[in-house]
């Protein structure tokens, strides 16, 4: 099969892979985060909600579209980070377009002039769990929640908490018996644990933060086998398409922004394989309103 990027609004681009009856065996992904930046000012780009719940709900109707996509053994795989609530009467965040680097925004605030019932000043918001269990109130299975341990974490100038050093990646099924090939992933003399220790590898290709690649190959090799589909709804950089191509894989991607082909392109094209990758590693780009 060819590998493909579809741009445009996710939640519309799934319902046209739904249609084309493809058979996705796993998705790897991590949406924008809760108020973190503005990546365009598009309407329909996720991460600008008014409230954590709204952006919560957001997340869910995209995941359910990933859900109609998948093999009935198949799992979602997702990096999600949290926010802090700090309330800025007057002064929203973000108004500008993608920020270079996450030091502009110390605590990783939401959007902070709109005041929001039930939280206070400083509350870390809890959005890695409020989207665990919307996403098993939907109808997924939670089957794990991955700890991803940063070695070389964003220095962060607060002085009355720890310094964060971890995300989350969830792992949730289709169904209750689900494709998890625990041998693909073993430890030189035990099985793989739920802390993964992998450093955090800016690319200067994008100015947004992307996710390494030694993050997303043990999902990818768990999740799937050669010759499988891996979906990615959030493609960002590329980054998803690039370890699937290096594993032997095919991978289907959705974009908000056409301006990230280029870099999807590149991305895929020179990064040094794992394993033997066919050539055909080109990408078809189809628009969507």
């Amino acid at each position: 099969m060819n590998d493909y990027i579809l741009f445009g609004d996710c939640r519309d681009s799934l319902k046209i892979i739904a249609n084309e009856e493809e058979t996705v065996r796993m998705c790897v992904t991590s949406p924008p985060y809760y108020g973190l930046r503005n990546y365009g000012g598009e309407d329909c780009q996720i991460g600008l909600e008014e409230s954590p719940e709204e952006y919560i709900q957001r997340l869910v109707e995209v995941f359910r579209e990933v859900r109609n996509n998948l093999t009935e053994d198949g799992t979602l795989w997702v990096n999600i980070g949290d926010s802090y609530y700090n309330y800025r009467p007057g002064k929203a965040y973000p108004k500008q377009t993608v920020a270079s680097n996450r030091q502009d925004l110390p605590e990783y605030s939401p959007k902070r002039s709109n005041k929001l019932d039930g939280y206070k000043e400083k509350d870390l918001i809890g959005i890695p769990w409020m989207f665990a269990f919307a996403m098993r109130a939907d109808g997924w299975y939670l089957r794990q929640d991955i700890i991803w341990s940063k070695p070389n974490p964003m220095p962060e100038s607060v002085r009355d908490r720890c310094t964060k050093s971890h995300e989350y990646i969830f792992l949730f099924s289709k169904s209750q018996n689900y494709y998890f090939d625990v041998d693909a992933i073993k430890e030189p003399t035990r099985r793989k644990r739920s802390v993964w220790n992998v450093q955090t590898k800016p690319y200067k290709g994008a100015h947004f933060a992307v996710y390494p690649p030694e993050l997303i190959e043990p999902c990818i090799k768990a999740g799937s086998k050669k010759g499988d589909v891996v979906l990615d709804p959030f493609m960002g950089s590329g980054t998803t398409a690039m370890v699937a191509k290096s594993l032997g894989r095919h991978y289907i991607g959705c974009e908000l922004h056409t301006d990230y082909g280029n870099l999807i392109q590149k991305r895929v094209e020179e990064y040094h394989p794992v394993e033997e990758v066919s050539q055909e590693t080109s990408i078809n780009i189809l628009d969507i309103v």
